[in-house]
């Protein structure tokens, strides 16, 4: 029994290693790994501490706009939807008829915090709010725009942007907002299958002549899926300096950098001289590397006309092969089916099947001889290739001024912003935005994150349910694929732990049969057997010794009946005790022995 239960221990502990290597994951830098970790997330590892959320306070004079979404009655009256259609499309899908609501998170953290949600799906939606004051970017202080999204139903197309509206006529009335409306910045996250992407673009005005060009950021190096999976509160920060330099952060860290002059394309300066439209390639010009060799001549030998195979002459059809008879007959089983229609179907045939005649035969049919490679053949000759002598190098067109240069030194200085937007698309529901702020100082954006976004972090990081969206996380939100290399994992150790208890219940009978058998005289299997095998010995005595001489063997006979007559004589007079201790110590000594 402790055998038993010793190989059950085991097995345990060999299930428990297996289920800890299958969901363990050795620590690794999320940045490096395209995945953003929240940076509180050691917060949920400290004694729990009592958070408290309280609505931000916003004071006007620190921030351009500023939304917590927390004051619905407040929020509805900033926020404007819009009425418009999109044009060139499909008049049921071209109305902005996306549904927005303020309410709590689907997983309340607080009953005061809430947020703007964009309930609907697969539909166009469109809302925007006007700045308490214009970004003008003509002081020498950054833009600071922040705000944060939860995908409460994850994301797989869709994009969770905003759009910073340019001043002007096209954007006083924003129930007129749709997609041409004109921007200056359009910055957040969007995704589509595995396209994943952070924008960050700005409408460049041409000094010249006025044009605008959009102008899109580098891709960062690193993709950004965890915040459209797991379904948590996401921070989104972009800081565009005075100095041309930018800042792209998600969960306060940095994710992309760079300046507005080198880290866009199209790049913001057009390159002062381009190709001459007007110049043309010399008709002369030759920019062959190499030629054929103009000396090399053609070998008499070579033929250009040979083929590369010929019938082997050597070949001879195979004795048993069948010339008249087809590889494939109608089937003589097959009948027309009865609703078959000549006029329609056309005039009905057998479906043809192997002709049996031909599966004992060499083959059937006409024979042909077969091919074999052509030692003739050697390709149609080319002259080998020479260096050209005459190569005058890759042909470019001259360079000229570019008509259209300029140099903006400055691209900071955009368009004035006058209102804030959300023109969306998505095919899923519930996306959840909260905290939206824009200002020109990078520390009380900051401080606002502080008394929300972080603080909401903290408190999901040291819930009771953290551990499973930790492991979510640790398995990349794939559990299905984990689930089945788990089980995959578990068939041999199942397998292996049935082993184990067979085995042990098995040796446990045994042992319970062996101490059985301690407690009883009667006679054993085993003793039965050595019984047996002792008769069998004597029997084989008692017939070589009659091989001797038939008068002993008579003789012996008589005598060997006389003494089994006295010998049954004596044990039938014999007490009972005296057979009992005979038959013991003989069980007991047969025993020892099978034991040795």
């Amino acid at each position: 029994m402790q055998q038993k239960f010793g190989s059950s221990r085991a097995a345990l502990a060999l299930l428990l290693l297996l289920a800890a290597a299958t969901v363990a994951e050795p620590e690794i830098d999320d940045f490096d790994d395209g995945i953003v970790e929240d940076v509180q997330e050691e917060a949920g590892n400290t004694p729990a501490e009592e958070l408290v959320y309280e609505s931000p306070v916003i004071d006007k004079k620190k921030f351009h706009f500023a939304d917590h979404f927390d004051d619905i009655e407040a929020s509805r009256k900033v926020w404007t939807q819009s009425q418009a259609k999109k044009d060139d499309i499909a008049e049921e899908i071209a109305k902005y008829d996306g549904i927005w609501n303020w309410e709590s998170p689907q997983r309340i953290v607080w009953a005061k915090d809430k947020g703007l949600v964009l309930k609907s799906k697969a539909k166009h939606a469109a809302i925007s709010a006007r700045l308490h004051k214009k970004f003008d970017f003509k002081s020498e202080k950054p833009l600071v725009v922040q705000y944060e999204v939860t995908m409460q139903d994850g994301q797989e197309c869709g994009g969770s942007y905003i759009k910073l509206l340019s001043a002007g006529k096209e954007t006083e009335d924003l129930t007129k907002f749709n997609d041409k409306t004109p921007y200056t910045i359009m910055f957040g996250p969007d995704k589509c299958g595995n396209d994943v992407k952070m924008h960050f673009i700005f409408r460049h005005v041409n000094p010249i002549n006025g044009t605008v060009t959009e102008k899109h950021a580098n891709k960062p190096k690193n993709r950004l899926e965890e915040p459209f999976k797991d379904k948590l509160p996401h921070l989104y920060q972009l800081v565009v300096r005075p100095d041309n330099s930018f800042e792209v952060r998600v969960d306060h860290k940095i994710i992309n950098e760079g300046s507005l002059l080198t880290d866009f394309k199209p790049p913001v300066n057009p390159p002062a001289e381009i190709d001459d439209p007007t110049d043309q390639k010399p008709a002369d010009w030759d920019d062959r590397e190499k030629i054929p060799d103009p000396s090399a001549v053609k070998p008499e030998d070579w033929d250009d006309d040979a083929v590369p195979q010929i019938p082997d002459v050597t070949a001879a059809m195979p004795n048993g092969w069948l010339e008249d008879e087809p590889d494939m007959i109608p089937d003589p089983t097959a009948s027309k089916p009865e609703d078959w229609d000549t006029e329609i179907d056309g005039e009905w045939e057998a479906p043809l099947v192997d002709n049996p005649v031909c599966e004992k035969a060499a083959g059937c049919g006409k024979w042909k001889t077969p091919l074999i490679p052509n030692p003739e053949y050697k390709g149609k000759w080319r002259a080998p290739m020479i260096e050209n002598p005459n190569y005058q190098g890759k042909w470019s067109p001259r360079k000229i001024a570019n008509p259209d240069f300029f140099e903006d030194l400055m691209p900071f200085k955009m368009t004035p912003i006058t209102a804030v937007g959300l023109e969306l698309w998505s095919m899923s529901s519930d996306l959840l935005f909260d905290n939206l702020i824009i200002t020109d100082d990078v520390d009380v954006a900051r401080d606002f994150a502080a008394n929300s976004f972080d603080i909401k972090r903290r408190y999901i990081a040291s819930e009771s349910k953290t551990w499973w969206h930790r492991l979510m996380r640790r398995m990349n939100y794939k559990p299905g694929w984990w689930a089945l290399y788990f089980l995959y994992l578990l068939i041999p150790a199942s397998c292996y732990v049935y082993y184990l208890l067979r085995r042990a219940k098995e040796d446990s009978a045994a042992t319970a049969a062996a101490a059985q058998a301690k407690k009883t005289d009667a006679v054993q299997p085993d003793d039965e057997d050595e019984a047996a095998a002792e008769d069998k010995e004597s029997e084989d005595d008692t017939s070589a010794a009659a091989g001797d001489s038939s008068s002993d063997s008579k003789q012996s006979t008589k005598q060997k009946k006389s003494d089994l007559d006295i010998k049954e004589q004596l044990e039938e007079n014999a007490d009972e005790p005296t057979q009992t201790e005979e038959a013991t110590a003989k069980s007991s000594r047969k025993r020892n022995v099978r034991k040795d």
